[in-house]
């Protein structure tokens, strides 16, 4: 596999971990439970778009800071829009906090990922 494959893969593997967390947040019942089924779904949601925005800046210059900011724009816009419009969205200003934590963490993931064995782009 080449390096792009591979990038493209690892990003595509880690939006369906998003989407899995997301969907599977309502059966948790563990500790914090209020904390993750009132914020894992920002947070889920906001790594998801992290890696689907990812796979195409992947190779750009400063391409992991401009994922980061497009896909930080993007989750808190969909909060402050009640869900743009198109979804019923129910206001908390601590979503705004979840989401840029998850937006960071996706971000330190992605470092990471690529500068372990699990390479891709070096961008």
């Amino acid at each position: 596999m080449t390096r792009v494959t591979t990038a493209k893969a690892r990003n595509v593997l880690l939006v369906l971990l998003g989407v899995a967390a997301l969907v599977t947040k309502r059966h948790y019942s563990g500790p914090f439970v209020d904390i993750v089924h009132n914020y894992g779904g920002n947070a889920s949601a906001s790594f998801a778009v992290y890696f689907v925005i990812r796979i195409t800046t992947s190779g750009w210059r400063y391409g992991r800071l401009l994922t980061a900011s497009i896909a930080l724009l993007i989750v808190e816009l969909f909060e402050a829009t009640n869900g743009f419009g198109v979804m019923t969205n129910v206001y908390d200003p601590a979503d705004f906090v979840a989401n840029a934590l998850a937006v960071g963490l996706a971000l330190v993931v992605d470092t990471l990922a690529s500068s372990t064995g699990w390479r891709g782009s070096d961008r």
